[in-house]
């Protein structure tokens, strides 16, 4: 796949996004869910899948401390696992793909959760999205997570004219330099929650209206 073309123009309107979003939300890398071991991660995030972390913290509070180690979800009953995550949504699914993932890492893996990302992408239960969060939280590989925050608010700054998680991700991957990958993932989620939103973006408050598309296009529609 050919490397996208950025003009100068472009590129200084880019760092000067990147250069913002580092001031407003800082350079830490955080994850939004709970977890102690790689496994849990993963875990955690095939859960989030049509769900909120705040929602996926609350059910695996009780889920870690109940199924204790990837032996434990390897040999659950679904019907139980199925209530333990019923308020996640599409428990059939994850819980099936829980199992059958739990069960897959400890005979291929020794139950370690592989780094690379076609051995990730290959377990039940596991796309892009939730081997790139893995790569990016625990291996610290550069990785773009393209959750429903990062493929809107990307389309609103132009960086993106993709609705396919995958071609956006690759579309970030020519727009953003490799060491903003994983804060640009922190920093977009954070923006897209208390700002960005889906509904009601607050454009006339944002920081990054100068250099918006959307925010511009908006503030000719007000006047």
């Amino acid at each position: 796949m050919a490397k996208r073309k950025i003009s100068k123009k472009e590129r200084e309107r880019i760092d000067r996004i990147l250069q913002a979003l580092n001031r407003e939300y800082g350079v830490e890398l955080k994850v939004y869910l709970n977890h102690e071991t790689p496994w849990q991660l993963l875990i955690a995030t095939i859960l989030s899948a049509q769900c909120t972390d705040d929602r996926v913290n609350i059910v695996t509070k009780d889920l870690f401390q109940k199924y204790k180690s990837l032996e434990d979800f390897a040999n659950a009953d679904q019907e139980e696992l199925e209530k333990d995550i019923h308020s996640t949504g599409f428990y059939k699914n994850k819980a099936r793909n829980i199992i059958a993932c739990a069960k897959r890492l400890i005979l291929e893996y020794h139950g370690e959760v592989p780094k690379d990302i076609e051995d990730l992408t290959s377990l039940a239960g596991v796309g892009r999205k939730t081997a790139n969060v893995i790569r990016g939280n625990i291996y610290h590989e550069p990785s773009i997570v393209v959750d429903t925050h990062v493929k809107r608010i990307s389309k609103r700054l132009g960086f993106t004219k993709e609705e396919d998680p995958v071609k956006v991700e690759f579309d970030l991957m020519d727009v953003l330099p490799k060491e903003q990958w994983i804060l640009y993932n922190i920093q977009i989620i954070t923006h897209g929650r208390s700002v960005c939103t889906a509904r009601n973006p607050k454009c006339d408050a944002c920081f990054l209206r100068q250099d918006c598309p959307y925010a511009s296009g908006s503030q000719k529609l007000k006047k």
